[in-house]
């Protein structure tokens, strides 16, 4: 199977229901993608396939292949989603975040401006058992601003 993650190609193989996340941890050593549950309830493996957010988790390798995934390693450094972040101290126990910064730069890239009720919306979905969730929104809110 080919595999384009983070702009590179990538030839494996492997049985097709492999889950994603399993690929970008042990196969590609792409390990800021988290396991969390198994059971796509947490976020922490959320990566981007063709865009769209998807718990790696629970997605069979062969669903994915010719299609566009980005990991947390593929956001630069620079973003400012990632800037934010840092400017904002986000992170506590850090866990969640990569999955927490990928959902968030999906939500920027189809709304630059979101309202507060937007990025609840659509963060949701991620868990931080630390309970940064107020750091997340502002985060996000700060990343807004800085895009301009």
């Amino acid at each position: 199977m080919e595999l384009r993650v983070n702009g590179r190609l990538y030839q494996i193989e492997l049985d097709p229901e492999t889950p994603l996340l399993w690929v970008l941890r042990e196969r590609l050593r792409l390990t800021g993608t988290k396991f969390g549950c198994l059971k796509a309830l947490c976020g922490s493996c959320t990566v981007l396939v063709d865009g769209e957010p998807v718990r790696s988790c629970v997605t069979p390798v062969a669903s994915v292949v010719g299609k566009s995934i980005i990991t947390v390693e593929g956001i630069p450094r620079d973003h400012p989603v990632k800037r934010a972040w840092k400017e904002v101290g986000v992170p506590q126990c850090g866990y969640c975040q990569s999955g927490q910064v990928i959902q968030a730069y999906a939500l920027l890239r189809k709304n630059p401006k979101p309202t507060r009720e937007e990025i609840v919306r659509s963060m949701n979905g991620n868990l931080c058992r630390c309970g940064t969730y107020p750091r997340i929104i502002r985060a996000i809110m700060r990343a807004s601003e800085m895009m301009g």
